[in-house]
């Protein structure tokens, strides 16, 4: 099996920038689509960040075997890794590349055992994660504080990944991903 790169990080850790930078860069990684029931924010596009399922559609997939792993990330809003997906992208010659919360993170690691690397992305404060998230302006008052308390317990998971980074300056940390990617960790 082709190696797969996984980043997990609490919400707004820059992860995702990380990653659309990775593969702004390099052609042979090609960015895991997840699934996911949460609405669609005006600038998403289905089939690009998200494949926007009804409730309906993501249990039928899930009684089908569709999925590689599963997470109720937040109360009533699933997210998965659908296995036609990773075909896909295999199929293509490509190294998959996923951008999931870190219980996926935990999950996909297991599933993929030695052909994964996984990378766990952290800022350096909870105050920093704070910040980052008031600036976004995507959550309510109630949504970033549990935004806050899931990132203190999601921490707690750092040492289950392959390595840990710090994203304190996004420019040096994405070097050092670089720097990892290429030694293969």
């Amino acid at each position: 099996m082709k190696r797969v790169l996984i980043f997990s990080a609490p919400s707004g850790s820059g992860k995702t920038t990380i990653v659309q930078q990775l593969l702004a860069e390099n052609q042979s990684l090609q960015f895991s689509v997840s699934a996911t029931t949460r609405p669609k924010r005006p600038h998403e596009v289905h089939g690009k960040d998200y494949y926007f399922l009804s409730l309906e559609e993501f249990q039928a997939k899930l009684e089908t075997g569709d999925f590689i792993e599963t997470e109720e990330v937040y109360k009533g809003t699933l997210y998965g890794t659908l296995k036609s997906e990773i075909e896909r992208i295999h199929q293509q010659g490509n190294i998959v590349v996923f951008d999931v919360d870190v219980v996926g993170g935990v999950n996909l690691k297991k599933y993929f055992g030695e052909a994964a690397l996984a990378i766990f992305v952290r800022v350096p404060s909870l105050e920093m994660l704070e910040k980052r998230l008031r600036k976004r302006g995507t959550e309510s008052e109630e949504s970033l504080q549990k935004r806050l308390a899931k990132a203190e317990q999601e921490w707690t998971y750092e040492s289950l990944f392959d390595v840990s980074v710090i994203n304190d300056k996004l420019e040096e940390t994405v070097k050092e991903v670089k720097k990892i990617l290429l030694e293969g960790q």
